[in-house]
């Protein structure tokens, strides 16, 4: 199903380009789940073999799912998903991407992106308590705590967004 305005041209950011998925990102899809380091919070990797059979030749083509890529290569995604009523904001990185800011500037990107495209629509996020590094983003992002709840064994956060104030 489409959307109004969606897809939108590529946002570039100082370092990174986030735009719709192509063909060429099957690769990157297949690494990123297959990655037990990304695993490690969403119930695990997924076997490769089963990527490679599964994922689509033209992964990820629905609303709100940004590809985010550095020097033309796939290094990430993000999602603004609607599990339930209310959209939810999701990111994985390859790991050779963590620590580098990336998941910041990206996110903020698509943050500001989400406010112009969809004002005033609520926007939620999910993470387990004991992703820290996850923690430590969503409070730069200016998400805030709504509850904590025991969800897969594993304490979880759920957080709301506000956009703030210029």
């Amino acid at each position: 199903m489409t959307e109004p305005g969606w897809p939108p041209a590529p946002i570039q950011t100082e370092r990174l380009v986030l735009r719709e998925s192509a063909a060429r990102d099957r690769a990157g899809f297949v690494e990123l789940f297959a990655s037990p380091e990304v695993g490690t919070y969403i119930g695990g990797p997924q076997p490769r073999e089963e990527l490679e059979r599964t994922v689509a030749e033209l992964p990820g083509r629905r609303f709100g799912l940004f590809v985010v890529e550095r020097d033309g290569s796939f290094i990430g995604m993000i999602t603004l998903d609607r599990p339930e009523d209310v959209r939810q904001l999701g990111y994985l990185f390859l790991p050779t991407a963590w620590g580098h800011g990336y998941a910041t500037e990206a996110c903020t990107a698509v943050l500001d992106w989400f406010a112009t495209a969809r004002p005033g629509e609520p926007l939620t996020v999910v993470t387990q308590t004991a992703n820290k590094a996850s923690m430590r983003l969503l409070a730069k992002l200016g998400f805030t705590e709504v509850e904590r709840f025991e969800a897969y064994g594993a304490e979880q956060w759920s957080g709301r967004w506000s956009r703030p104030k210029p």
